[in-house]
Parts: C-alpha cells; sequence; structure tokens
C-alpha cells in the first residue's frame, strides 16, 4: 500500500493511510474509520491546533489591508465592518476543513500522542 504525503491527504480530505477514504463525515466532523482500508480515526483529534493558524492567517491577510484602506480612504466604521467582517469569517470557514484535515493526517503520520504522567519516563534521568 502506498502511504499518501500527510499534506496532499489532509487538503483533499483522504484517509492519511490509503488515501483513498474520506475522512471527513461532515463538514468538520471527521469520520469513524475509513471506508476503503479501515483505518479507525477514533483515536486522533487535531484539538485547537487549526483554529489558531486559521487566526493568524486570516489576521496576517485581513490586518494589513485594512490598515491601508484606513490610511488611503479614512472610511467610516460601519464600512470597514462590511468589508472586513466577511472577509474574515469567510477565510476562517474556508480553511477550517484542510486545515483540520492537514493536521489530522500529520499527527497519524507522526504518531503524535497526548502527553501522559502516568508513563514511566524515558527522559536523561531516568
Amino acid at each position: 500500500m502506498n502511504t499518501p504525503h500527510p499534506v496532499i491527504a489532509g487538503l483533499s480530505g483522504r484517509c492519511p493511510r490509503c488515501g483513498e477514504g474520506r475522512l471527513f463525515s461532515g463538514f468538520l466532523k471527521y469520520a469513524d474509520a475509513c471506508e476503503a482500508c479501515g483505518l479507525d480515526f477514533s483515536s486522533e483529534d487535531a484539538g485547537d491546533g487549526p483554529a489558531v493558524f486559521i487566526i493568524l492567517i486570516a489576521g496576517f491577510i485581513v490586518v494589513p489591508l485594512a490598515l491601508v484602506l484606513e490610511l488611503a480612504l479614512e472610511p467610516p466604521l460601519w464600512l470597514h465592518a462590511l468589508i472586513w467582517l466577511p472577509l474574515a469569517t469567510a477565510l476562517c470557514v474556508g480553511l477550517l476543513r484542510p486545515f483540520r484535515g492537514v493536521m489530522f493526517t500529520l499527527q497519524w503520520h507522526h504518531s503524535a500522542r497526548e502527553a501522559r504522567l502516568d508513563e514511566p519516563d524515558d527522559g536523561p534521568d531516568g
């Protein structure tokens, strides 16, 4: 079986192991398992990571544009709200699914797990 690149699988919303089955069963809800290879998706969770990246990216796009408009034309605040709130909302909603997919597939690819305090420490002291 050829494992797809995790970023490509995540962006396309496909299984990180086979690249065939769907990763999502709804807009943002992960499927229970891959319909093609049977990989269980229930143990993986991207958490809030995608939202953090999206907020930073949307801010990086919207804030400079709003600042340039303000300095060039000095429009009223209602016009700023009319322009930038829908743009920021569209960016956040449009990027959320691909980012959730990428974070999920990268987590699976690198076998990332939540830290556990009850597991033995393999650090330098013991």
